[in-house]
């Protein structure tokens, strides 16, 4: 009997263990982006515009820029109100034929869909201080809210991995949506300022990522010939580039002057960081 206790013992934080190494690696080895083709279908001779002000509304109460140069969300301040108006906004998304409408709406669509569905999830489940801590995923080993089925879209259950795994990345293959799709993190890319808009698109993309490269999160030069960038290069790195000079000609093409400058004899990377801290409004921070 007290070999099977001291057995069993053993084996519990021998799980332990393997649960937390698992759980690292999990979140350095990001899913691979894979077609779902039921998602690659469009209309390009459509006409119809989606209407995402709801979002937007939502962004202009309650999206505050922190004294970091981080863009957060008051989530303290958000009312019963708001909450309701944000789930009917979702409630709307989900209820749309998103395979009939043109590329550049579906693009807008899933993006809108997946920050709304994150601050949704952050307001169910506070208070968090990470959205890691959201641990809803099937499975024993995941983490964290992003494989749940938690909409509807066309009659098929959709989760927040699905959205920009198997629809985004694989279908527009535009490195620019890592920093558009957020993860309710300090070391993300911000939510936008507006919901994402189909004319628009360009312009937002591309300002999404000069916004990102240009902040520290995204790219440190620890000294002249030392530079420590974001683990989205490292984790979704195939997309940003096939090695460590690519990755460095992506983030140089949206590079203001005076990085790009510093960026010029750097050839490898030396290193990536990230914090998953809640982008939770200090009180510092908040609209009066």
């Amino acid at each position: 009997m007290k070999n099977n206790r001291i057995a069993a013992l053993l084996f519990l934080s021998f799980s332990l263990f393997f649960f937390q190494g698992l759980t690292a690696s999990t979140l350095l080895a990001a899913p691979a982006a894979e077609l779902d083709p039921f998602w690659n279908r469009s209309d390009e001779t459509s006409a119809q515009m989606i209407d995402h002000s709801a979002l937007d509304q939502f962004l202009l109460r309650h999206r505050v820029t922190g004294t970091d140069g981080i863009a957060r969300i008051a989530y303290e301040q958000v009312t019963s109100q708001d909450k309701a108006s944000l789930k009917s906004y979702l409630g709307r998304l989900q209820k749309t034929r998103v395979l009939s409408l043109n590329r550049k709406q579906q693009f807008a669509f899933w993006v809108n869909l997946y920050n709304a569905a994150t601050l949704d999830l952050i307001l169910d489940y506070a208070p968090q201080t990470s959205i890691k801590e959201i641990n809803i995923s099937p499975g024993f080993f995941s983490v964290g809210p992003w494989k749940k089925d938690i909409l509807t879209v066309e009659g098929q259950p959709v989760s927040l991995d699905r959205i920009e795994h198997s629809i985004l990345r694989p279908i527009w293959q535009d490195a620019r949506v890592h920093y558009v799709v957020n993860c309710a993190s300090l070391g993300c890319p911000d939510i936008p300022e507006q919901a994402l808009n189909a004319e628009r698109l360009e312009q937002q993309l591309d300002a999404a990522a000069r916004a990102f490269i240009n902040h520290p999160r995204g790219v440190t030069l620890e000294d002249p010939e030392t530079v420590v960038i974001s683990s989205l290069y490292n984790w979704f790195s195939k997309d940003f580039g096939q090695s460590d000079a690519e990755i460095l000609d992506h983030i140089r093409a949206f590079a203001d002057p005076a990085l790009k400058q510093k960026l010029k004899n750097i050839t490898a990377i030396e290193g990536y960081r990230y914090d998953w801290s809640l982008n939770k409004a200090a009180h510092s921070d908040l609209k009066s």
